[in-house]
């Protein structure tokens, strides 16, 4: 049995990650990110990492605006995220795999709850007594599928890669 302790501790986590992930959507409406795909990220790793993420969000994230970005570049100045610490820039680094693997993981529990006949799919009551077992197959492919992506959407506009 979990204690009522803990899931009023987990209630109160998730309610904190859900109020962050909303102020940094509002202020990204009036202040998009330079990189579409971060305008994603940063709410997106806010339902995880809730006060620490909105820190990294106004403290780093900001630095990285569109329009913070065009004015440097009008004026040959340096991009204003230049003077971002190395610890930082891998936690921004990493955070877009983690918010693919975010969003594949709550998508496959819903598809899954929605149509359970993905679980069947993947084995459960042939291979899989536990549907959990099956739906966590689930659950990795659309983690690894949208964290690749996300990857992809970061790094191909960085490198001015082509689409191959």
């Amino acid at each position: 049995m979990i204690p009522h302790w803990l899931h009023h501790l987990s209630s109160i986590s998730l309610a904190l990650g859900a109020l962050c992930a909303i102020v940094i959507a509002i202020d990204e409406l009036r202040r998009p990110q330079h990189m579409w795909v971060m305008n994603i990220v940063w709410p997106v790793t806010a339902l995880f990492g809730s006060l620490f993420s909105a820190w990294g969000y106004f403290k780093y994230g900001v630095l990285a605006t569109k329009r913070a970005m065009r004015e440097a570049q009008e004026n040959g100045d340096e991009m204003p995220n230049k003077d971002t610490p190395f610890p930082a820039m891998v936690g921004k680094g990493s955070a877009h795999c983690g918010c693919g693997c975010t969003l594949g993981d709550i998508c496959a529990e819903w598809m899954a709850f929605y149509f359970p006949a993905i679980a069947t799919w993947l084995g459960w009551r042939t291979v899989f007594a536990e549907k959990i077992f099956a739906v966590w197959i689930f659950d990795f492919i659309l983690a690894f599928g949208l964290g690749v992506a996300f990857q992809y959407f970061t790094i191909k506009p960085m490198r001015n890669l082509s689409v191959k």
